[in-house]
């Protein structure tokens, strides 16, 4: 089950974007105050939770930050790596489009031995490639 920490100040948007969220049975949501950057997956914050996070997290594509339309807040997002950025008054699908983005680039950073056994080749049948030996063409 893959991780959702959604922390936003302003409730009524927390708890729509939550209740969407929750339609997905494979996703946990956690409501937080301040997103904790240990925590495996994607973190949903505005622009005051994100001055709670450490300078320097890592994988900071996996955040969504959802704030107003203003410079000040753009060049914090640039400046912490931060590539998923909504505006507050765009609509609340695009901030699930977002969270979806983040969270497929959560799960493509995931390291190998991560992965689904038998779906990653090893490296002997990378190396046998065509005209090579060891293995079928």
């Amino acid at each position: 089950m893959e991780t959702i920490q959604v922390a936003i100040a302003n409730a009524s948007y927390a708890t729509a974007l939550r209740e969407l969220l929750a339609r997905n049975a494979g996703w946990r949501i956690l409501s937080v105050e301040a997103p904790d950057p240990r925590i495996e997956g994607v973190i949903v914050v505005d622009c005051q939770s994100l001055d709670g996070l450490p300078s320097g997290f890592e994988n900071p594509q996996r955040v969504v930050l959802i704030t107003p339309n203003e410079a000040s807040h753009l060049a914090k997002a640039w400046e912490a790596g931060i590539v998923s950025v909504v505006f507050e008054d765009d609509p609340i699908n695009t901030a699930i489009l977002a969270i979806m983005a983040a969270r497929l680039r959560v799960n493509k950073a995931a390291p190998r031995s991560e992965m689904a056994p038998g779906k990653a080749a090893s490296r002997d049948q990378f190396n046998a490639g065509p005209g090579r030996s060891g293995g079928a063409h």
